[in-house]
């Protein structure tokens, strides 16, 4: 018997690429790398909405090539951030690759338990922890999600010197039990055709002011958020009445929890997603600065 314990895969894994010899396309690996962190944001985007996740490679070994990617957890510093962190990001990528790798035979079986979920097709058993079974059920629903990782699968699909994919725990791990082979990946890649090069994406966050705009209108506040400067109108009517009638008294420096709107548009060299537009849809809270100082207005 052949299994896989998605429980072995928490902050970090290893993608092992089957390969002729023991190097990959850079192009190959770089669209892959972006695929996962792509669909790692996305998973972590529905169950941790108060932490961000950065994705970094670690190493890169052979057997055939293998490369070990880690998920970072930084606090978004937002209304959910209170919530407990669930360090399963990579393991929902893996669990929804084998799932639907394994799915495709109409010979599988799926045994639910209370605490994991067995999915067994002949020789091969996939073991899933119910947490991470549930989520990727709520994560799967996400078309960001499944868009990424259709893309790390056609990566690998659109290079013939790959001839299977699998996840192992760490870089001394022997070859996966259970692969992805070439012929698979074309039968489980969703990507819609006609997926859209521009989206945009909502989080909640906050802004420290710099510029703040008198009127009501779409000119632009300024901004600092994680460090960038940048500029967006506030489109929140109830916010602007509480500004007018002075409930509110903004200074530089002050900060405001909000629901920042992102626009993104995709390379298609590339795949990657860039940010080219903000806007603030709604603010939640107002939080004066240490000093009220003198504040520039337009």
């Amino acid at each position: 018997m052949r299994v896989l314990n998605i429980s072995e895969f928490k902050d970090s894994i290893v993608l092992h690429f089957q390969t002729d010899g023991e190097r990959i396309n850079a192009y190959t690996l770089a669209s892959t790398l972006v695929a996962v962190a792509d669909s790692a944001k996305a998973a972590n985007q529905s169950i941790n909405p108060g932490y961000d996740v950065e994705i970094v490679v670690e190493a890169l070994g052979s057997g055939s090539f293998r490369a070990k990617i880690k998920s970072i957890y930084t606090t978004a510093n937002n209304l959910f951030s209170g919530r407990t962190l669930q360090v399963i990001a990579l393991a929902i990528i893996a669990n929804y690759v084998y799932e639907r790798t394994l799915s495709l035979d109409d010979s599988v079986r799926v045994e639910v338990r209370t605490d994991e979920v067995i999915i067994e097709r002949g020789e091969e058993r996939l073991i899933v922890p119910r947490t991470v079974y549930d989520a990727t059920r709520n994560v799967e629903k996400d078309p960001q999600f499944t868009k990424a990782i259709s893309r790390t699968l056609e990566a690998m699909r659109d290079d013939d010197k790959i001839q299977s994919f699998g996840i192992v725990k760490d870089m001394r791990s022997p070859k996966p039990d259970i692969v992805v082979p070439r012929s698979v990946m074309q039968s489980i890649v969703s990507t819609p055709s006609d997926e859209t090069s521009v989206r945009v994406i909502e989080e909640q966050c906050s802004l420290q002011i710099l510029k703040a705009i008198l009127e009501k209108s779409r000119r632009k506040w300024e901004f600092v958020w994680r460090g960038v400067k940048i500029s967006a109108p506030i489109v929140d009517d109830k916010f602007y009445s509480d500004f007018s009638s002075h409930k509110i008294t903004i200074a530089p420096g002050d900060e405001l929890k909000v629901k920042l709107a992102i626009k993104q548009e995709r390379d298609e060299a590339t795949g990657i997603f860039t940010n080219v537009g903000y806007q603030v849809t709604e603010v939640y809270e107002h939080i004066p600065g240490i000093k009220q100082d003198p504040l520039e207005y337009e």
